[in-house]
């Protein structure tokens, strides 16, 4: 199935991408989820306005990523939530909680999106986790979970 990218989906391409998907991850995932729409040729000039607004929003230059990646991994990135007496979170650590963390933390803002993790964060403690800024930059964010 051909789809067009609406937000950016690891490994398979940017917003504004028409790219070809099985039937399945297409109608069961990625749509409805936003994360694409249906190729047509009336979409086609959706591509356009998603590229246009895509260049507006992210990082232009491997230098501003650069800049940005140092202003992240100068921050002390603290989250507190709830946890029981082992240490066990009650559910896990989102990429948005991270997102909203690093903002409170007097650093840049960053979209949830871009917030890659390995595996959950389940459990109390220090945790790292790496954020693509740009295609050819990834900063590495390190996150102290404490109980709330």
């Amino acid at each position: 199935m051909k789809i067009i990218l609406t937000h950016e989906v690891s490994g398979l391409g940017a917003a504004g991408d028409v790219v070809d998907v099985k039937d399945g991850y297409a109608r069961n995932y990625l749509i409805p989820r936003n994360f694409a729409i249906r190729w047509t040729k009336g979409g086609e000039k959706d591509v356009e306005q998603i590229r246009r607004a895509r260049k507006i929003h992210e990082i232009q230059t491997i230098e501003q990523a650069n800049a940005v990646k140092a202003q992240l991994e100068g921050v002390k990135v603290r989250l507190a939530v709830r946890s029981g007496d082992s240490g066990r979170l009650f559910g896990s650590v989102t990429p948005a909680d991270i997102a909203s963390a690093i903002k409170a933390s007097g650093g840049p803002e960053v979209d949830k999106r871009r917030i890659e993790l390995t595996a959950p964060i389940k459990t109390l403690g220090g945790h790292e986790t790496s954020v693509r800024l740009h295609p050819e930059v990834a900063a590495k964010v390190n996150i102290e979970v404490v109980a709330a």
